[in-house]
């Protein structure tokens, strides 16, 4: 549906401005996005490069592991249909860690595998599950502490102080996050179509 949208936007544009008599500004304009996004690209492989090579440190260091026990408590909260020792806390710990450090691409992997899990937990069904649903609230809400790739993008658009975004993120992704817990425990308390209220 969006790739109608887009292609609609692009020739209803195009169309105006052949009317208009400036196609040429399109065509320059459409070069110059092109440009831009090919230094932008080569920016964000730098930066997330860079990031994900410290995560991999982290990995292999054991910090990861450590910081993933210390979740522990909050996994047992969120999602207390998980069993305590299974794969699917794991994969969930590793996708929050990697979302607090702003590694958006780096915590997808981890991501996908969590819900895999998840889904197992929920022997395949269709009907996502309590637990899936609450991980995806979390994983969308992401609270973080280091917004690398906006830092990222402010940087190569010229920002005079592109870190100065921390502050805001900290404080919109933690009432983001905030909200975002507060919405799945909500949810988790109301009984569900059949009149229960799910285990």
């Amino acid at each position: 549906m969006l790739n109608y949208l887009w292609g609609f936007m692009i020739l209803i544009g195009i169309i105006y401005a052949a009317l208009t008599g400036n196609l040429t500004s399109v065509t320059d304009a459409a070069l110059d996005s092109a440009r831009e996004a090919v230094t932008l690209c080569i920016t964000m492989v730098g930066v997330m490069s860079f990031w994900v090579g410290l995560m991999r440190i982290a990995e292999n260091s054991g910090i990861i592991s450590g910081a993933a026990k210390k979740l522990n408590p909050f996994l047992r909260f969120m999602f207390p249909g998980v069993p305590a020792n299974h794969k699917a806390n794991e994969y969930i710990s590793t996708n929050m860690i990697a979302n607090i450090f702003g590694l958006g691409w780096a915590a997808t992997p981890a991501g996908l595998k969590a819900m895999e899990e998840l889904g197992k937990l929920n022997h395949h069904s269709k009907t996502a599950s309590r637990d899936m649903c609450t991980f995806l609230i979390i994983n969308i809400s992401s609270l973080q502490l280091i917004p690398v790739n906006m830092i990222a993008y402010r940087s190569q658009y010229g920002s005079a102080n592109p870190a100065r975004i921390v502050g805001p993120a900290i404080i919109a992704t933690l009432i983001s996050t905030f909200s975002g817990i507060l919405f799945a425990k909500i949810m988790l308390a109301l009984p569900d179509k059949k009149g229960g209220v799910p285990k």
